[in-house]
């Protein structure tokens, strides 16, 4: 290639990269938009809306929260994959939106991978146990043993068909020899206020979603379903310590933006993103939920993103649970 030759495709190379470069530079210059794919009022809301107050101070740009639930959260997650990859809009995804619909949804109009790069994982949401209050289990023992008697009697709810409530109870079922039919509800919000309302005998529920109505003594709490007690809930007993093992299921969640957004971009938004989380007011409003905080950037993200994949299409395959 000739010297001259080689100069006019530097030219055009650098041509190319100018407008992202400008981009990166000015970036933010207006208001992000924070797409949580679920209804407001749930745990993955709480989280969000704790992270965008800070930023929108942070980053001198308001950061506005947009609820878009439906399709076991493969509305709002299929809205930002094909948003504008410019760093105005970005997403607070889980294990389900960007895993397991991948398996459970025939159409999700989305590649969990291909169309997303991580700005950051942020920790997990570990599953409880909880059931009406009138339920007659005080126990896991006993709640198996009710299960038993009448096979498909009881219900129990979740935030979705796919999602981290649907997939830990079905796990849990098969750990255990039992049968429930499954009620799946359009968030965390719904299925807290139906299990309150007795109409929900149980529910593998994310801790966040459920601990103030269990301190509130709203629903009762029989296990954990994690190798470890939550310090916020220390008198809540896990699976292992009741003789249930292989069963344990935490739920993790991530920020995400869509795969083309130029890297300068996902640099400067993902640095924003993590320095947020670390600030001790929102890693205490976090906690507080019962969450679990371990924060991932994007490097050590993508490997454990990619196997809880493999790991959860495995379970679900074990399950015989049929996209939708």
């Amino acid at each position: 290639m000739s010297l001259t030759r080689r100069t006019t495709l530097g030219i055009f190379a650098g041509a190319a990269f100018a407008p992202a470069i400008v981009r990166a530079q000015t970036f933010p210059s207006k208001p992000i938009t924070l797409v949580v794919p679920y209804p407001a009022g749930g745990p993955t809301d709480a989280i969000a809306r704790f992270v965008a107050q800070d930023l929108s101070t942070s980053i001198g740009q308001n950061v506005l929260v947009d609820n878009r639930a439906g399709a076991s959260g493969a509305v709002g997650t299929r809205a930002v994959a094909k948003a504008e990859p410019d760093g105005y809009t970005f997403i607070f995804g889980n294990n389900q939106t960007h895993g397991n619909n991948m398996f459970l949804l025939k159409e999700p109009g989305y590649d969990a991978v291909k169309d997303f790069a991580p700005l950051c994982g942020v920790g997990a949401f570990e599953h409880a146990f909880v059931v009406r209050n009138d339920l007659p289990a005080k126990t896991i023992a006993e709640l198996i043993a009710l299960a038993k008697a009448d096979p498909g009697k009881l219900n129990y709810g979740s935030t979705g068909v796919g999602s981290g409530s649907h997939l830990a109870m079905e796990l849990f079922m098969q750990r255990t020899g039992i049968k429930m039919t499954h009620v799946p509800f359009r968030g965390a919000a719904p299925l807290v206020q139906e299990i309150i309302g007795g109409r929900i005998d149980i529910a593998n529920s994310t801790l966040p979603s459920v601990l103030e109505q269990i301190n509130a003594g709203s629903m009762r709490a029989l296990a954990l379903a994690s190798p470890e007690r939550n310090p916020r809930a220390k008198d809540i007993p896990t699976l292992r310590e009741q003789g249930v093992s292989n069963a344990d299921a935490d739920s993790w969640a991530a920020f995400f933006a869509p795969a083309a957004v130029p890297q300068p971009i996902l640099d400067t938004l993902s640095k924003a993103v993590m320095a947020s989380i670390a600030k001790p007011a929102v890693t205490e409003a976090i906690l507080k939920l019962g969450f679990t905080l371990k924060v991932r950037d994007p490097v050590a993200f993508k490997p454990y993103h990619l196997q809880e994949i493999a790991t959860w299409k495995q379970i679900i395959a074990d399950a015989g649970v049929k996209p939708e």
